[in-house]
Protein backbone atom coordinates (compact mmCIF):
# COMPACT_ATOMS: atom_id res chain seq x y z
CA UNK A 1 0.00 0.00 0.00
CA UNK A 2 0.91 3.74 -0.96
CA UNK A 3 2.32 5.97 1.74
CA UNK A 4 0.02 8.31 1.11
CA UNK A 5 -3.07 5.88 1.64
CA UNK A 6 -1.45 4.72 4.94
CA UNK A 7 -1.55 8.23 5.97
CA UNK A 8 -4.91 8.98 5.43
CA UNK A 9 -6.39 5.57 7.10
CA UNK A 10 -4.00 6.61 9.88
CA UNK A 11 -5.85 10.06 9.90
CA UNK A 12 -9.08 8.87 9.66
CA UNK A 13 -11.62 9.86 12.73
CA UNK A 14 -12.12 6.74 15.09
CA UNK A 15 -15.38 6.03 13.98
CA UNK A 16 -14.18 5.56 10.55
CA UNK A 17 -11.25 3.80 11.54
CA UNK A 18 -13.49 1.42 13.40
CA UNK A 19 -15.62 0.80 10.25
CA UNK A 20 -12.22 -0.04 8.15
CA UNK A 21 -11.95 -2.41 10.30
CA UNK A 22 -15.33 -4.08 10.35
CA UNK A 23 -15.00 -3.58 6.59
CA UNK A 24 -11.83 -5.29 7.03
CA UNK A 25 -13.33 -8.44 8.93
CA UNK A 26 -16.37 -8.55 7.10
CA UNK A 27 -14.55 -9.29 3.96
CA UNK A 28 -12.09 -12.18 6.06
CA UNK A 29 -15.77 -13.54 6.97
CA UNK A 30 -16.83 -13.90 3.17
CA UNK A 31 -13.57 -14.94 1.97
CA UNK A 32 -12.97 -17.99 4.26
CA UNK A 33 -15.00 -20.15 6.16
CA UNK A 34 -15.96 -19.99 9.58
CA UNK A 35 -13.50 -23.10 10.16
CA UNK A 36 -10.80 -22.05 8.41
CA UNK A 37 -10.51 -18.76 10.14
CA UNK A 38 -8.69 -17.86 13.28
CA UNK A 39 -8.10 -15.27 15.76
CA UNK A 40 -4.72 -14.78 16.82
CA UNK A 41 -5.13 -13.58 21.20
CA UNK A 42 -2.57 -12.63 23.65
CA UNK A 43 -4.66 -11.23 25.86
CA UNK A 44 -3.51 -7.62 24.82
CA UNK A 45 -4.95 -4.58 23.82
CA UNK A 46 -4.56 -4.42 20.36
CA UNK A 47 -5.71 -8.37 20.29
CA UNK A 48 -8.56 -7.76 22.32
CA UNK A 49 -9.97 -4.59 20.31
CA UNK A 50 -9.74 -6.85 17.56
CA UNK A 51 -11.40 -9.37 19.08
CA UNK A 52 -14.20 -7.08 19.81
CA UNK A 53 -14.23 -5.60 16.54
CA UNK A 54 -14.99 -9.22 15.20
CA UNK A 55 -17.83 -9.58 17.81
CA UNK A 56 -19.12 -6.36 16.53
CA UNK A 57 -18.64 -7.39 12.41
CA UNK A 58 -20.23 -10.92 13.34
CA UNK A 59 -23.88 -9.49 15.40
CA UNK A 60 -23.96 -7.37 12.30
CA UNK A 61 -23.88 -10.05 9.61
CA UNK A 62 -25.66 -12.93 12.20
CA UNK A 63 -22.62 -14.90 11.89
CA UNK A 64 -20.98 -16.81 14.68
CA UNK A 65 -17.72 -15.43 16.20
CA UNK A 66 -14.66 -17.63 14.61
CA UNK A 67 -12.66 -19.21 17.33
CA UNK A 68 -9.50 -17.40 18.90
CA UNK A 69 -5.52 -18.99 19.30
CA UNK A 70 -3.96 -17.73 22.52
CA UNK A 71 -0.02 -18.93 22.67
CA UNK A 72 1.14 -19.90 25.48
CA UNK A 73 5.00 -19.32 25.38
CA UNK A 74 5.71 -20.59 28.52
CA UNK A 75 5.92 -17.80 30.62
CA UNK A 76 2.66 -15.58 30.66
CA UNK A 77 1.43 -12.85 33.16
CA UNK A 78 -0.90 -14.28 35.44
CA UNK A 79 -3.06 -11.16 34.76
CA UNK A 80 -3.46 -11.95 30.86
CA UNK A 81 -4.94 -15.36 31.91
CA UNK A 82 -7.33 -13.63 34.12
CA UNK A 83 -8.24 -11.94 31.35
CA UNK A 84 -8.37 -14.41 28.62
CA UNK A 85 -10.09 -16.83 31.19
CA UNK A 86 -12.72 -14.00 32.16
CA UNK A 87 -13.97 -13.33 28.83
CA UNK A 88 -14.33 -16.85 27.02
CA UNK A 89 -17.36 -16.61 29.16
CA UNK A 90 -18.48 -13.14 28.76
CA UNK A 91 -18.14 -12.91 25.29
CA UNK A 92 -18.47 -16.28 24.51
CA UNK A 93 -15.31 -17.02 22.94
CA UNK A 94 -14.32 -20.30 21.67
CA UNK A 95 -9.92 -20.60 22.10
CA UNK A 96 -7.42 -23.01 21.67
CA UNK A 97 -4.78 -22.61 24.20
CA UNK A 98 -1.53 -23.11 22.13
CA UNK A 99 1.84 -24.59 23.52
CA UNK A 100 4.85 -26.07 21.76
CA UNK A 101 5.38 -28.71 24.79
CA UNK A 102 8.41 -30.19 23.01
CA UNK A 103 10.59 -27.83 24.10
CA UNK A 104 8.59 -26.13 27.39
CA UNK A 105 8.32 -29.82 28.89
CA UNK A 106 12.41 -29.81 28.68
CA UNK A 107 12.73 -27.07 31.52
CA UNK A 108 11.44 -26.89 34.69
CA UNK A 109 12.06 -22.64 35.01
CA UNK A 110 12.88 -19.90 32.51
CA UNK A 111 16.56 -19.72 32.06
CA UNK A 112 16.90 -23.53 31.98
CA UNK A 113 19.27 -24.79 29.38
CA UNK A 114 17.84 -27.23 26.71
CA UNK A 115 19.56 -29.87 24.97
CA UNK A 116 18.41 -29.52 21.30
CA UNK A 117 19.53 -33.18 20.55
CA UNK A 118 16.67 -33.78 23.08
CA UNK A 119 13.78 -32.34 20.78
CA UNK A 120 12.04 -33.98 18.03
CA UNK A 121 12.76 -33.76 14.71
CA UNK A 122 10.26 -31.05 13.91
CA UNK A 123 12.05 -28.45 16.63
CA UNK A 124 15.15 -29.66 15.47
CA UNK A 125 15.04 -28.84 11.77
CA UNK A 126 13.24 -25.53 13.45
CA UNK A 127 16.13 -24.74 14.96
CA UNK A 128 18.71 -25.19 11.69
CA UNK A 129 16.57 -23.11 9.65
CA UNK A 130 17.47 -20.24 12.83
CA UNK A 131 21.24 -21.69 11.71
CA UNK A 132 21.76 -22.13 15.33
CA UNK A 133 24.78 -24.07 15.91
CA UNK A 134 25.07 -24.52 19.61
CA UNK A 135 24.20 -27.85 21.62
CA UNK A 136 22.13 -26.11 23.85
CA UNK A 137 19.83 -22.86 24.07
CA UNK A 138 18.15 -21.46 27.28
CA UNK A 139 14.61 -21.44 27.73
CA UNK A 140 13.95 -17.88 27.39
CA UNK A 141 10.57 -17.39 25.57
CA UNK A 142 11.59 -14.03 23.56
CA UNK A 143 15.05 -14.89 22.59
CA UNK A 144 15.49 -15.30 18.88
CA UNK A 145 15.59 -19.21 19.57
CA UNK A 146 12.79 -19.02 22.37
CA UNK A 147 10.60 -17.07 20.19
CA UNK A 148 10.32 -18.89 17.20
CA UNK A 149 9.79 -22.58 18.78
CA UNK A 150 7.53 -21.21 21.56
CA UNK A 151 5.37 -19.21 19.37
CA UNK A 152 5.45 -19.09 15.84
CA UNK A 153 6.40 -22.87 15.53
CA UNK A 154 3.49 -23.56 17.73
CA UNK A 155 1.38 -21.65 15.82
CA UNK A 156 2.07 -23.14 12.68
CA UNK A 157 1.51 -26.38 14.33
CA UNK A 158 -2.13 -25.59 15.19
CA UNK A 159 -2.62 -24.03 11.74
CA UNK A 160 -1.36 -27.52 10.14
CA UNK A 161 -3.44 -29.79 12.24
CA UNK A 162 -6.51 -27.47 12.52
CA UNK A 163 -6.49 -26.72 8.56
CA UNK A 164 -5.99 -22.90 9.44
CA UNK A 165 -6.39 -21.12 6.22
CA UNK A 166 -7.02 -17.62 7.73
CA UNK A 167 -5.22 -16.00 10.75
CA UNK A 168 -5.82 -12.53 11.97
CA UNK A 169 -3.62 -10.46 13.96
CA UNK A 170 -3.77 -7.48 15.71
CA UNK A 171 -0.58 -5.70 14.39
CA UNK A 172 -0.32 -2.14 13.51
CA UNK A 173 1.67 0.15 10.90
CA UNK A 174 2.63 2.59 13.45
CA UNK A 175 3.70 -0.13 16.57
CA UNK A 176 6.74 -1.53 15.05
CA UNK A 177 9.25 -0.68 11.82
CA UNK A 178 8.79 -4.04 10.28
CA UNK A 179 5.63 -4.14 10.34
CA UNK A 180 4.79 -1.04 7.92
CA UNK A 181 4.81 -2.74 5.19
CA UNK A 182 2.09 -5.09 5.82
CA UNK A 183 -1.35 -5.07 4.13
CA UNK A 184 -4.67 -6.25 5.05
CA UNK A 185 -4.38 -9.36 3.47
CA UNK A 186 -0.99 -10.65 3.17
CA UNK A 187 -0.50 -14.20 1.76
CA UNK A 188 2.17 -16.55 3.47
CA UNK A 189 3.96 -19.79 2.98
CA UNK A 190 4.90 -22.81 5.43
CA UNK A 191 1.71 -23.52 5.86
CA UNK A 192 -0.05 -21.81 2.92
CA UNK A 193 -2.44 -18.88 4.44
CA UNK A 194 -3.74 -15.38 4.58
CA UNK A 195 -2.73 -13.11 7.00
CA UNK A 196 -6.00 -10.65 7.93
CA UNK A 197 -4.83 -7.57 9.70
CA UNK A 198 -7.96 -5.53 10.43
CA UNK A 199 -6.29 -2.56 12.56
CA UNK A 200 -3.14 -1.61 11.10
CA UNK A 201 -4.49 1.96 11.00
CA UNK A 202 -4.93 1.94 13.89
CA UNK A 203 -2.64 4.19 16.36
CA UNK A 204 -2.20 3.34 19.96
CA UNK A 205 -3.69 5.91 20.91
CA UNK A 206 -6.60 4.92 18.81
CA UNK A 207 -6.50 1.79 20.76
CA UNK A 208 -7.20 3.42 24.32
CA UNK A 209 -10.24 5.72 22.78
CA UNK A 210 -11.84 2.74 21.72
CA UNK A 211 -11.05 0.41 24.85
CA UNK A 212 -12.42 3.59 26.63
CA UNK A 213 -15.22 5.11 24.67
CA UNK A 214 -17.37 1.46 24.46
CA UNK A 215 -15.96 0.35 28.17
CA UNK A 216 -14.18 -2.52 27.25
CA UNK A 217 -12.48 -5.01 29.54
CA UNK A 218 -8.68 -5.21 29.50
CA UNK A 219 -5.40 -6.50 31.01
CA UNK A 220 -4.99 -4.73 34.60
CA UNK A 221 -1.13 -4.75 33.79
CA UNK A 222 -1.93 -1.51 32.13
CA UNK A 223 -3.26 0.54 34.94
CA UNK A 224 0.30 -0.49 36.60
CA UNK A 225 2.31 1.72 33.49
CA UNK A 226 2.93 -1.20 31.09
CA UNK A 227 2.05 -0.41 27.54
CA UNK A 228 2.97 -3.13 25.51
CA UNK A 229 2.85 -6.92 27.22
CA UNK A 230 5.46 -9.63 26.26
CA UNK A 231 6.59 -12.60 28.17
CA UNK A 232 6.82 -11.94 31.92
CA UNK A 233 10.23 -12.62 32.16
CA UNK A 234 11.25 -9.77 29.78
CA UNK A 235 8.36 -7.56 29.83
CA UNK A 236 8.99 -3.81 31.93
CA UNK A 237 6.87 -1.28 32.61
CA UNK A 238 7.06 2.05 30.75
CA UNK A 239 6.07 4.28 33.89
CA UNK A 240 4.64 4.12 36.71
CA UNK A 241 1.10 5.52 35.17
CA UNK A 242 -1.55 3.87 33.88
CA UNK A 243 -0.54 3.14 30.07
CA UNK A 244 -3.17 5.50 28.58
CA UNK A 245 -2.10 8.67 30.76
CA UNK A 246 1.50 8.32 29.13
CA UNK A 247 3.23 10.48 26.87
CA UNK A 248 2.03 7.83 23.93
CA UNK A 249 2.73 10.11 20.54
CA UNK A 250 6.39 11.03 21.85
CA UNK A 251 7.71 7.95 23.60
CA UNK A 252 7.78 4.45 22.39
CA UNK A 253 5.39 1.75 23.08
CA UNK A 254 7.89 -1.45 23.20
CA UNK A 255 10.26 0.11 24.92
CA UNK A 256 9.46 -2.21 27.82
CA UNK A 257 9.82 -5.47 25.89
CA UNK A 258 12.68 -7.31 25.44
CA UNK A 259 14.87 -5.32 23.35
CA UNK A 260 17.56 -8.25 21.72
CA UNK A 261 14.19 -9.64 20.43
CA UNK A 262 12.99 -5.97 19.16
CA UNK A 263 16.04 -5.69 16.88
CA UNK A 264 15.73 -9.20 15.08
CA UNK A 265 12.31 -8.49 14.95
CA UNK A 266 12.66 -8.45 10.48
CA UNK A 267 14.17 -11.95 10.90
CA UNK A 268 11.54 -13.31 13.06
CA UNK A 269 8.76 -12.04 11.07
CA UNK A 270 10.74 -13.10 8.19
CA UNK A 271 10.45 -16.88 9.67
CA UNK A 272 6.53 -16.44 10.17
CA UNK A 273 6.24 -14.31 13.30
CA UNK A 274 3.20 -12.11 13.52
Amino acid sequence: MEQQEQERLMNLNLHDKIEKSKEVIKESLKRFPHNELCLAWTGGKDSTTMLWLHRQACKELGLPLPRAMFIDEGHVFEEILELVDRLKTEWMVEVAIVKNTDVSDKARKVGDLIRVADLNERNRQEIEKLEFADEAFPFEPESYVGNHLMKTVAMNMFMEDNRINALATAIRWDEQESRVAEDYFSPRKNPDHTRVHPILHFKERDIWDTIQEYKMPFCSLYYQGYRSLGAKGSTSKNSDIPAWEQDLENTTERAGRGQDKEQVMEQLRTLGYM
